[in-house]
């Protein structure tokens, strides 16, 4: 396997290769009537057709899915998806990106999440110890229809919605005004200079700003919550004292098994390449650093199976910091991209930081032994998120349409937004067409959820003792 430090790195105009409509330095005035021109061939009304891609199969896409994944997790993973019809959503992107594929399109492509639902919002500390709020999954960011964001942040909407009860007409009512918001966010960044958009960013804080009386103590007490995850606080409660007094990740099977003497020697291997990734201030400052210990931890819903590790690190003080190291797979949006699947870590690494206000600047990737891509960040760095479960209808609504803001935001970073922003004008014609959209998707999506249970309790995906409402996250 050759390392990433013997590959010709991946330059700038590879990760940024957008088919630009206009030329570097074009006024924003023509951008905006270019995508304005886009109308005629791709009405914004036509986005409420629900189309489908030929002979589908969302149980086969999720198959393929797992192909690669370790065995003794696909359980876990089907347990997990089959909490719910919005945990099932979380965990298939790439049957939603199929299904996306063959609507309509204006083609116009940016850097975008590809998975941008409302569980992929959330809390983490800036470089300067800052709670801020925003985008915080990129597995399958990379260049791509900005709509799919769009879309998939609406219906992840509706289904949260639809799981509280909420009826359909009042559904697509909210679906339509968290679209609206987008509209009228992505309108005001593009008339700023690339610069103020660039360095924008949340406060948590703002979180409390946007909420009712009622909701304030639990944004309260998550955001208090989210400051008290730093590797200190996590640390006792991972970890046991070893036999020389050193620190011991703890065996608690299946979400965390320490690794063998063979794992921890790949960590070792790999933590060295991992530095060569990082701005030589980090990498100076992370090389005073040594690998204490490590497990493989699972994580999340759709990724669950992957190769997913935590790294106990100490200096010299005997300070501890936790990294963990995430396996980057094919982005579903990645199929016509040239980028080599060992450059995923790289893929997922850079559209973070472009699609984020701030990043987490420990945020580097290494490959591996067996081929793999890997991509490495803090653990629980102040960390945190709002528990839709306990929102009522309202608090969500509120919550969807900070998401939309927050998604124009990362979407303007992109030259071809200012097209985005005309293509949208100011009508309501585009929301209402997600709006309806989002609904019949959410049906596709119950029924899919509905044909894949009957798969598991077949065996086919994780075995027969896996049901809904399988233990927890």
């Amino acid at each position: 396997m050759t390392s990433s430090t013997d590959r010709p790195p991946i330059s700038a105009d590879t990760v940024l290769r957008v088919r630009n409509l206009l030329p570097p330095g074009a006024p924003t005035g023509r951008a905006v009537d270019a995508g304005r021109a886009l109308r005629s061939g791709c009405p914004r009304s036509s986005h409420r057709e629900l189309a489908a891609p030929d002979h589908r199969d969302p149980l086969a896409v999720i198959e393929r899915t797992e192909v690669g994944r370790l065995p003794d997790l696909l359980g876990v993973r089907a347990e997990r998806m089959s909490e719910s019809e919005f945990a099932y959503f979380r965990g298939t992107a790439d049957v939603m990106a199929a299904d996306l594929a063959a609507g309509p399109s204006t083609g116009i492509d940016l850097v975008i999440c590809g998975d941008a639902h409302v569980s992929n919002f959330g809390l983490y500390a800036t470089p300067e110890r800052r709670l801020v709020f925003d985008l915080n999954d990129f597995d399958e960011a990379w260049i791509g229809a900005w709509e799919w964001d769009v879309k998939r942040l609406a219906v992840s909407v509706d289904l949260v919605l639809r799981e509280k009860a909420v009826d359909s007409a009042a559904r697509a009512e909210a679906v339509a005004s968290v679209v609206s918001v987008y509209r009228d966010a992505l309108a005001v960044k593009v008339r700023e200079s690339s610069l103020d958009r660039y360095f924008s960013s949340v406060d948590a804080d703002w979180l409390l700003d946007a909420a009712e009386t009622h909701e304030t103590q639990s944004i309260e007490r998550s955001l208090r919550r989210a400051r008290r995850r730093t590797s200190e606080q996590v640390l006792t409660k991972i970890t046991t004292e070893g036999p020389e007094g050193d620190h011991r990740i703890v065996h608690d099977p299946p979400v965390l098994v320490p690794l063998g003497r063979d794992g921890l020697e790949e960590i070792h291997e790999r933590f060295d390449e991992y530095l060569t990734s990082l701005r030589p201030d980090l990498a100076l400052l992370m090389s005073q650093f040594h690998v204490v210990h490590a497990a493989r931890r699972v994580v999340g819903v759709g990724s669950v199976g992957t190769r997913c590790a935590i790294v106990l690190l100490e200096e010299s003080t005997g300070a501890p910091l936790i990294l963990q190291i995430k396996e980057a797979g094919r982005s579903v949006l990645a199929e016509p991209s040239r980028i080599d699947a060992a450059e995923d870590g790289f893929r997922v690494v850079t559209c973070q930081r472009i699609l984020q206000s701030a990043s987490d600047p420990f945020l580097g990737w290494s490959s591996s032994s067996t081929g793999h891509s890997f991509y490495w960040r803090q653990f629980r760095d102040m960390k945190g998120d709002l528990d839709l479960d306990r929102m009522k209808a309202r608090g969500v609504v509120r919550y969807g349409r900070l998401c939309a803001a927050l998604l124009a935001r990362a979407h303007s970073q992109s030259p071809n937004s200012a097209a985005v922003a005309g293509y949208l004008g100011r009508s309501d014609v585009f929301p209402a067409a997600i709006a309806e959209w989002a609904g019949h998707y959410s049906d596709v999506v119950a029924a899919d959820y509905r044909a894949y249970l009957a798969a598991v309790a077949a065996g086919r995906f994780g075995g027969d003792e896996v049901g809904p409402g399988g233990s927890g996250r």
